[in-house]
């Protein structure tokens, strides 16, 4: 039988992706869904050249490493924070004075992500350290989480948090719902419970953790009277 494509194929050259220089539009849309980046997708041979692609790293809002870094540092702020010095010298930074970056404590930060140095090497607070100070201040509370829409695909869930703004969807890692609460997607309940910072401004300071399985949510839980 003949080879249809002759006796080499060659695959047809993919689309550029618009918003990077350095990948395919396929490429980007796993990356921006997962924890892999677009890095853990790609051969090795061209890793330095995704490697840290726009796309789908942790400081770019809205990626999948994004979400989970908002989730990983308000776990740190609340569950195991880092120490008073290093915390102190993150909110110097915080309020734009200069320190010094070539000591231990700013390699504690930045080993976190919560600190960076620019490319004049100024040493400057990130988003993620913003959040960090901001969890450690932060009033959380248990609050009932309404799951909307499971997306298994993209791993994402749609919940909506009463005590929050009732009616608003929030985007959750799905993989994070799963491994809280120990169900597959297929199992989640329509009400979970998860730990909220229910007077954060808008939906990208909302920050749940934590979630865990609850029995149908008590009076006042769905009408923003939770504690």
């Amino acid at each position: 039988m003949d080879e249809p494509f002759g006796p080499e194929y060659v695959r047809p050259p993919q689309k550029d992706c618009p918003d990077c220089p350095c990948c395919t539009v396929d490429l980007c849309k796993r990356g921006r869904t997962s924890l892999l980046e677009c890095v853990g997708f790609t051969a090795d041979e061209h890793k330095d050249t995704v490697y840290g692609c726009p796309c789908s790293t942790v400081t770019t809002p809205h990626t999948a490493a994004w979400r989970a870094g908002l989730v990983r540092v308000t776990r740190l702020a609340r569950e195991m924070p880092i120490g008073l010095e290093a915390e102190a010298l993150l909110a110097v930074l915080a309020d734009g004075q200069d320190v010094d970056a070539d000591g231990e404590l700013f390699a504690q930060l930045a080993v976190r992500g919560l600190a960076t140095r620019t490319d004049d090497l100024r040493p400057v607070i990130t988003d993620l350290g913003r959040t960090y100070l901001a969890a450690r201040d932060d009033e959380r509370a248990t609050a009932a989480v309404q799951v909307v829409d499971v997306d298994k695909k993209d791993r994402i869930a749609l919940v909506e948090v009463a005590a929050w703004r009732p009616e608003e969807p929030v985007t959750v890692l799905l993989d994070q719902v799963t491994a809280d609460t120990g169900l597959s997607a297929d199992e989640l309940p329509e009400w979970l419970a998860a730990e909220a910072n229910c007077h954060a401004p808008d939906t990208d300071r909302l920050v749940l953790t934590g979630f865990s399985v609850t029995p149908d949510p008590p009076q006042g839980w769905t009408d923003g009277e939770s504690e």
